[in-house]
């Protein structure tokens, strides 16, 4: 599993950050999106589909995507 951040898209919602926090941050002064860890471990892999499904700028997706 490979992340892939969009920050211009983010709105700082922070839903992600609720939803798998292991992975994700938000910046302190303007609440972006940080990936803390762009190959998180297997074990991480429902909280990371429920962040991404979450972000309501669509800000999140799999490298693995991009072949679809």
């Amino acid at each position: 599993m490979h992340i892939v951040v969009d920050e211009d898209k983010c709105v700082a919602g922070g839903q992600c950050v609720f939803a798998a926090p292991e992975v994700f941050d938000q910046r302190d002064d303007d609440g972006i999106v940080v990936l803390l860890d762009e190959r998180p471990p297997i074990s991480s892999e429902e909280d990371v589909l429920t962040a991404i499904s979450l972000c309501p700028a669509a800000a999140i997706r799999l490298a693995d995507q991009d072949a679809r």
